[in-house]
């Protein structure tokens, strides 16, 4: 039997109830997604010539700390610079990690961003070095270019061939054109099965990969965008391909240094990338991969994309990483390392010698210190706004003003806490919007770290294992000490004038 037939759905004479009913079954999907602490933000909100705005793309003030980001942003994307670290220090609560998420999102899918708090390291499964090793290298991008064969061009008509006498091999030819030429190919029975898999019908814009036999489904021609009931609301239309049927086109792929370490460690290390059981990889592995890699970008095959490494709460980080980072810092393949703290002069850890931020002096000389400053009344109050909108919670102007005396009073992660848990209890009383009311609800019910700390003052000798009683007591003691020394002292000089 053979079968001729367009997969696409004949245009025109459907009736309206047929419509109607079809576009009842179509329910709104709404994307589902986790709103984090950072969600709202978008970018660094900078013009042209890399100016901060006010409020834009979800970050309100730190106009300095946002352009000083900027420069640093736009170096990365022209890639000249590489090896090279910024600190953003400041107190808790001005928006590091802010900052840094929204580097992550200017600068795209394309340059490797990779985020870890240093306190991860200490409960791998592997050495702290070998940690930060992966890390390095995860956030180096390697661009590999390679030319393929594909034909690209819009359905015609595809033909199926069912053979008479049962058997499951299917032949077939499908029928391609340009706006220049057209042409028919055959077809075996693992492209029809790749046909039927993408739904390709006549009308859709392909392209097939000759070495692969991989289907793309690039969108709809613009010729077949009278077809209302075969399309959609998300169909994409596209115009139909120019020139030649059969190209050369130089495909690009971009991987990590870390992707390729794990795939040629082990005999089935493809699978090692998603189960995330990497283990430690060998160094020589490593100078192998990297020799190999200077080959490829000698003969002009691949280019290295110098990505960003995050790493939060880096005063967590011990002498043992700072000397690594020292190090790794002087690299060739070495991406730019961006490090947060809210540390003043405290201790390194693993030493009991004080330096700024907690970093020994050697590797601070080496970073460009961006600082964050506390925010003002009316960026808080921004702020607030913006996270209410992100959190879909509609808020009187009284309730938020109260809400921006709240955030000065106590601390900006406090006030915004307060925004959900506000919402459910409006909900609770069947309110529409959140109001004064309901903060002070809120207000009361938790505890800031203020009056958490003086409720603890206050309550002290309740609690197990209170030291501040006895050391109070012991402080009184050497107090009573000290005075009646003072006393001798005064009655021994009195003596001596007699």
């Amino acid at each position: 039997a053979h079968t001729s037939f367009p997969l696409s759905a004949p245009p025109g004479k459907r009736s309206a109830t047929m419509s109607e009913v079809k576009m009842a079954e179509v329910k709104d999907m709404t994307r589902i997604e986790r709103i984090g602490a950072h969600s709202h933000i978008r970018g660094l909100g900078l013009d042209d010539s890399l100016e901060a705005r006010a409020n834009s793309q979800g970050l309100v003030g730190q106009l300095q700390a946002r352009k000083a980001a900027g420069v640093i942003l736009e170096m990365i994307k022209q890639g000249k610079i590489a090896g090279r670290a910024i600190l953003l220090a400041g107190q808790p609560g001005t928006g590091k990690t802010a900052i840094a998420m929204g580097m992550a999102q200017a600068l795209g899918e394309d340059t490797p961003f990779t985020s870890l708090a240093a306190s991860e390291l200490f409960s791998m499964e592997m050495s702290k070095t070998e940690a930060l090793t992966q890390a390095f290298r995860r956030s180096i991008g390697v661009r590999i270019k390679e030319e393929a064969e594909i034909i690209e061009g819009e359905v015609v008509e595809i033909q199926i061939e069912r053979p008479t006498d049962g058997s499951a091999n299917k032949t077939g030819k499908i029928t391609m054109k340009t706006t220049d030429m057209e042409a028919v190919y055959d077809l075996g029975q693992k492209m029809i099965e790749a046909l039927s898999k993408e739904k390709i019908t006549a009308g859709d814009v392909i392209t097939i990969d000759k070495a692969s036999g991989r289907i793309t489904k690039l969108g709809r021609s613009f010729t077949r965008s009278h077809d209302y009931d075969a399309m959609g609301p998300m169909t994409r239309f596209v115009q139909c391909p120019e020139d030649e049927l059969e190209k050369r086109k130089e495909v690009v792929h971009t991987v990590s240094l870390h992707e390729i370490d794990v795939i040629n460690s082990r005999s089935h290390g493809f699978l090692a990338l998603f189960a995330g059981d990497t283990g430690e990889i060998k160094p020589e592995i490593r100078e192998q991969i990297d020799t190999k890699v200077s080959e490829w970008r000698s003969e002009g095959k691949a280019d290295i994309v110098p990505g960003v490494l995050f790493i939060d709460e880096v005063h967590m980080l011990d002498i043992e990483c700072y000397s690594y980072l020292n190090r790794a810092l002087e690299n060739e393949l070495s991406p730019i390392l961006i490090l947060a703290t809210n540390r003043g002069i405290t201790n390194i850890r693993g030493t009991s010698y004080k330096s700024p931020h907690g970093i020994p002096l050697d590797l601070l000389d080496r970073l460009l210190i961006i600082p964050t400053k506390p925010y003002s009344k009316k960026e808080v109050s921004q702020i607030l706004t913006i996270r209410c909108e992100e959190e879909d919670v509609e808020i009187t102007d009284k309730a938020r003003e109260l809400l921006t005396k709240i955030g000065m009073s106590t601390s900006l992660r406090y006030a915004i806490h307060m925004i959900t848990i506000a919402n459910l209890v409006a909900i609770k009383r069947r309110a529409t919007m959140v109001d004064v009311a309901d903060i002070k609800r809120v207000y009361g019910l938790f505890d800031d770290v203020k009056r958490s700390a003086d409720y603890l003052r206050t309550y002290e000798q309740h609690y197990m294992f209170s030291e501040g009683v006895d050391g109070d007591e012991d402080e009184d003691d050497e107090e009573e000490e000290t005075q009646g020394k003072e006393k001798k002292k005064r009655s021994t000089r009195m003596r001596v004038e007699k």
